[in-house]
Order: structure tokens, then sequence, then C-alpha cells
């Protein structure tokens, strides 16, 4: 397989192979920044289902494209392209709520269980550290990662929208 010289050599497997390769790697860095002590918020939370749903089937769109009928392969990538446009409005949505652009949902504000006593209350309140949705850990070029991740998930979309009309032409 060689690379794509531009935009109109990119092939439904170049395709499929760049969504996965992108998506792994934005997972993988939001679970390293993570592991370096930045605690995503309930939205950073549910804007990773994208990645988790993307990536096995990048996968599977990439085999189907090496080998299967290339109008599923076609049906793979435009999902795709569907799924990280969503991803993308999400990401964006995030971003807003953290640039104070309009409210954020009332349950972003970490979890608490009922508590049986004044006790367990008390406990409670020790052991929860709370992660904000409008509060941003850490900002990377002027942009959140839910900033990044609208920015990512928008250039995942084209690739597998661009990789899907490939097919179908």
């Amino acid at each position: 397989m060689t690379l794509p010289r531009s935009l109109k050599d990119i092939t439904p497997l170049h395709a499929a192979l760049g969504v996965f390769v992108i998506a792994f790697a934005t997972i993988a860095g939001a679970w390293g920044f993570e592991w370096a002590g930045y605690l995503p918020c309930e939205l950073c939370l549910m804007q990773r289902w994208a990645y988790y749903a993307g990536v096995p089937l990048a996968v599977l769109s990439a085999i189907i494209a090496a080998r299967g009928p290339q109008r599923l392969a076609s049906a793979g990538l435009a999902l795709l392209g569907l799924l990280f446009i969503g991803s993308m409005v999400f990401g964006v949505y995030h971003a807003g709520v953290e640039w104070g652009f309009w409210p954020g949902p009332s349950g972003c504000t970490g979890g608490l269980t009922r508590a049986e006593s004044m006790q367990d209350f008390m406990k409670q309140l020790e052991t929860t550290k709370v992660v904000r949705c409008d509060a941003v850990a850490i900002r990377i070029l002027g942009l959140s990662l839910a900033g990044w991740n609208g920015i990512i998930s928008a250039a995942m979309a084209a690739l597998a929208l661009l990789g899907a009309r490939r097919t179908l032409a």
C-alpha cells in the first residue's frame, strides 16, 4: 500500500486506517492525560464513546476495504463519518460550556449516592473528588481538550466521508 499524494488519491482503505490511527492516538492521549492527573468530567467521559465505537469500526472498515465488498466498506466509512460529526458537535458543545457560552448539564457536578447517615455523608465528602464540566483542566494552544476533540473529530469525519465517497464514485 502506498501513501496518497493528494486528497483525490485517498482510497477507502487509506481513510479507514487513517481514522483508526487518529482515533486510537486520541483516546490513548486522553487516557494519558488522565493518568497524569487531569481527571475527566462527566462530559469528557461521554465524548469518549465515539472513540470506543469508532476504533473497532475503523478496523472493521479497513478489513472490508482491503478484502470485502467496497459498498460495505463505504457504508462503514459513512457511519464513521456520522459518528465523528456527532463527536465534533459534542466537543464544540462542551467547549462552549467551558467558555461560558451556554450552561452545561446540571448533573455535571459529580455523583454522590444517598448516604444512610451523617457519618456516611461526611465520609463521601472526604473521598469524592468533583470534576466540573465548566472548568478547564488544561489548555493546549488556547484550546481545551474538548475543543481539540471537536477539531480532531471534524478531521476524522471529513476523512471517513472522503473515503466513503471514493467507493461510490
